[in-house]
């Protein structure tokens, strides 16, 4: 059994890592060690999370992916989540989060077939009530969002997130030495929406269009 800790947060600007210590020391508490940590900055409402599957990717049945609590699992819809918890059955792994109590005992239980059932059942259970409170944490807190962003346009407030002119000069400097835009996305992770505006402006200035 190996245990596999996975760290998220949701952008660029958070540490993905801030949860490491806690979670080395929880293993560390109960004889064990981290095998391998995953880290990433993505969204727990998106399945597009390439670290977390390829944790899964290097399970074996009955590894343990440990994580600080369900929300950095999941935040995803009920359809999502359903489909992380078939990857996640199909190869057998067992989920351990620091904020689950029921969970803990899965760490060095060693129970015969018909606790370990129970077990699963239960914390089956538990992570579906969390997982379900996570995304409605999720939904409330985008509500709100558009709804100060709706009543600050009202207002005439509203002014949306500075842009941040040293990077989107440099992304101009690069299309216009001509690299390529999966080139400038990798190397500066902005967006393709970006980079599509940007270009814009470069054409405006330069009268060259730069190629997608």
């Amino acid at each position: 059994m190996f245990v596999r800790a996975y760290l998220r947060a949701s952008t660029k600007e958070q540490d993905a890592s801030r949860a490491k210590s806690d979670l080395l020391a929880f293993a560390k508490e109960r004889g064990l060690k981290i095998a391998a940590t995953y880290l990433e900055n993505e969204s727990g409402a998106s399945l597009a999370r390439p670290e977390l599957f390829r944790l899964l990717a290097d399970c074996e049945p009955g590894d343990i992916l440990l994580i600080e609590q369900v929300d950095r699992l999941s935040r995803l819809n009920a359809v999502d989540w359903e489909r992380l918890k078939q990857e996640i059955a199909q190869r057998k792994v067992k989920i351990v989060a620091l904020d689950l109590q029921a969970s803990h005992q899965m760490m060095t239980a060693e129970e015969d077939s018909f606790t370990a059932r129970m077990l699963e059942a239960v914390n089956g259970m538990l992570l579906d009530m969390l997982a379900a409170i996570a995304r409605k944490d999720y939904d409330d807190r985008r509500r709100r969002q558009m709804q100060g962003i709706a009543k600050a346009k009202d207002e005439g407030k509203y002014r949306g997130r500075p842009e941040d002119k040293a990077r989107n000069a440099a992304i101009q400097n690069m299309l216009t030495s001509g690299q390529s835009w999966s080139t400038i996305v990798s190397a500066t992770g902005c967006s393709r929406s970006t980079l599509s505006r940007l270009a814009r402006r470069v054409a405006d200035k330069t009268g060259i269009i730069p190629q997608a």
